[in-house]
């Protein structure tokens, strides 16, 4: 279970939970190959966590034009 970042935060960055579902996971994926975070020191170890901390701190957004 997923406690930090929350959900609710995590919205207030991409605006639609199955967006923030696909970003994470196509990041998560880009994460498991290359192992560079955009994130100093990620406090999760898994990789989905990572890309959710990206998203929070805005190093990792969607590109709406696209979506």
């Amino acid at each position: 279970m997923i406690l930090e970042p929350s959900v609710d935060n995590l919205l207030t960055k991409i605006n639609s939970k199955y967006a923030l579902v696909i970003v994470s996971a196509k990041r998560a994926r880009e994460l498991q190959e290359t192992k560079q975070s955009l994130v100093e020191s990620p406090k999760s170890n898994k990789n989905v966590g990572v890309a959710l901390e990206e998203i929070m701190d805005e190093k990792l957004t969607l590109d709406e034009d696209v979506y």
